[in-house]
């Protein structure tokens, strides 16, 4: 084990830079576009553009690997990203911007596929659940820290240059590796019919889970500012919310391994749902309590989808993982593209607090729906099943003990 996070530290430290790199450039497109006149809507739309581009990354960055390799095109990316921001800092046009969103997401997705297939290559099978949760843990972890960074004094401007410098410096431990690149696969086919049919609470807790985690990283910020908190404090609120996803996500995907996996995703949506309406009564977004109830919210939002990717899993033969993580990715990038859509419609035309509306909804409906098909046809809980902590960026990630 300790040997394989040796091997996997070039890739690790990427990550951190890259997390950090990602999770500060969310936030700070959503206050700087806020301070620049576009409205609530406006970067909805900017959000669901990131996540087209994440989409048409999942065809195209693939491609590109297969052509170059894994180092040149992480090279390539790492380069091509951190123009993108910078061509961005210097242009705030909104239509500009939405151009460049797209390039980001197809960039960005390119760079997570290339570190997790990586993993995957050089974990051994015995350790590469335990790999993956270390992966986890930094990637959440590096989202919270980068939250922080709003603090740094300066214009809009500052910030997204620190962004490309982190972007740039997560390219180097790739480059400097020496390690051997993981042999190229062949490209999955996506099978969203079959699947449904498998497993429909699997895709449709997928779908729900990038409706809300979309609206979460493109309006949250919005909301935040909105109930009064400055770029610091919206920094912790943010922070706090990553962090529930980062403490949670383990001891609650052991909770799913123990019961059926349709009740778990059930009971977690029910304090998803309950915590978003308890945020709704509270008076203000940066007290304590409100810091609880975003941890609580941000812990089992963050559990979600790979408690669902694990009961898709739980149908599957191996010969079929490849194939089914392309199709989970690609129904969670549909509801990553139309959430912050939506939501961001709603927050525009009423009220920002509505934002926590949409969330109770979603997950509301997401219970009712699993607690459905928990009753209709009800499955044995076995020893073989073990939840794997997964974030969800790539197809490569759908399940870390496949060979």
């Amino acid at each position: 084990m300790l040997s394989t996070i040796r091997t996997a530290t070039p890739l690790l430290l990427s990550t951190v830079f890259l997390l950090m790199g990602v999770g500060l450039l969310h936030t700070h497109i959503a206050l700087e576009g806020r301070a620049l006149g576009f409205s609530v809507a406006m970067i909805g739309v900017l959000t669901s553009a990131y996540y087209a581009g994440f989409l048409l990354g999942t065809y195209t960055i693939p491609r590109l690997t297969h052509r170059i390799g894994h180092i040149r095109t992480f090279a390539f990316c790492t380069a091509l990203v951190a123009v993108v921001v910078l061509v961005q800092a210097l242009d705030p046009v909104y239509g500009v911007w939405l151009v460049l969103r797209v390039l980001q997401g197809l960039l960005l997705v390119g760079l997570y596929a290339i570190i997790e297939s990586w993993l995957n290559a050089v974990a051994e099978p015995a350790h590469r659940g335990s790999v993956f949760a270390v992966y986890m843990m930094v990637n959440l972890a590096a989202s919270a820290t980068a939250q922080q960074l709003l603090r740094i004094p300066g214009e809009g401007f500052v910030l997204f240059c620190v962004v490309a410098i982190l972007f740039c410096a997560a390219s180097l431990p790739v480059v400097l590796t020496t390690q051997p690149q993981p042999q190229l696969r062949s490209m999955p086919k996506v099978q969203v019919r079959r699947l449904f049919r498998l497993a429909p609470t699997a895709l449709v807790s997928a779908f729900i889970s990038g409706l809300v985690l979309g609206a979460f990283w493109g309006l949250l910020p919005l909301y935040a500012a909105a109930r009064g908190l400055g770029a610091g404090d919206i920094g912790t609120y943010m922070s706090a919310a990553i962090a529930g996803g980062v403490v949670l996500q383990w001891p609650l995907g052991r909770f799913s391994d123990r019961i059926d996996r349709r009740l778990a995703l059930s009971l977690i949506s029910v304090v998803a749902a309950l915590a978003a309406v308890v945020n709704l009564l509270l008076p203000a977004a940066g007290g304590a309590v409100a810091m609880v109830v975003i941890f609580v919210f941000g812990g089992m939002s963050f559990t979600l989808y790979p408690i669902a990717v694990a009961h898709l899993v739980d149908y599957l033969h191996r010969d079929e993982l490849l194939s089914a993580s392309s199709t989970v990715l690609l129904v969670n990038g549909v509801g990553s593209a139309v959430g912050p859509l939506l939501a961001g419609a709603l927050m525009y035309l009423l009220r920002p607090e509505l934002l926590f509306v949409w969330f109770a909804v979603l997950d509301g409906a997401l219970a009712a729906y699993a607690l459905y098909r928990f009753t209709r046809r009800k499955r044995e809980v076995t020893a073989d099943d073990n939840f794997v902590p997964l974030v969800n960026t790539t197809p490569t990630a759908l399940d870390p003990r496949a060979p």
